[in-house]
């Protein structure tokens, strides 16, 4: 069986992403999926990781919008490119509706979902 090898379209360097933690394309986030590849877990050794903080309006979720949002920046190790973001809206850590039933995103934890954009990733497939 192929498995792919994903590296950086900067400088080249193995990012060690597994296509076993890999969404399926066609599964919905929060915060979208367009152009870009979705992994429920990765190799922390080969990024750096840099929080940004923006004070603006966005929409979360179609019932939730706000004014600050906090994300993660994943670079690559080998050349500091920014090749995806960390975001929390992975699948809920619990069952349920959340606190006062106002929706999933607001208070039920939910697992880290790493999104890499298609454009920072050469994919290559390894016999």
């Amino acid at each position: 069986m192929a498995s792919s090898v994903y590296t950086c379209t900067e400088c080249g360097a193995n990012l060690n992403l597994s296509a076993a933690y890999l969404y399926p394309p066609d599964v919905f986030f929060e915060a979208g999926n367009k152009g870009t590849l979705s992994f429920s877990g990765i190799d922390t050794t080969k990024f750096r990781f840099e929080k940004e903080d923006k004070i603006r309006p966005f929409f979360e979720t179609r019932n939730y919008w706000g004014i600050q949002r906090t994300r993660t920046k994943i670079k690559c190790n080998g050349c500091g490119r920014l090749v995806g973001h960390v975001y929390d809206d992975g699948p809920p850590m619990m069952d349920g509706n959340g606190q006062f039933g106002m929706g999933p995103s607001q208070v039920i934890p939910r697992a880290a979902r790493y999104r890499f954009k298609i454009k920072a990733l050469r994919v290559a497939s390894q016999t």
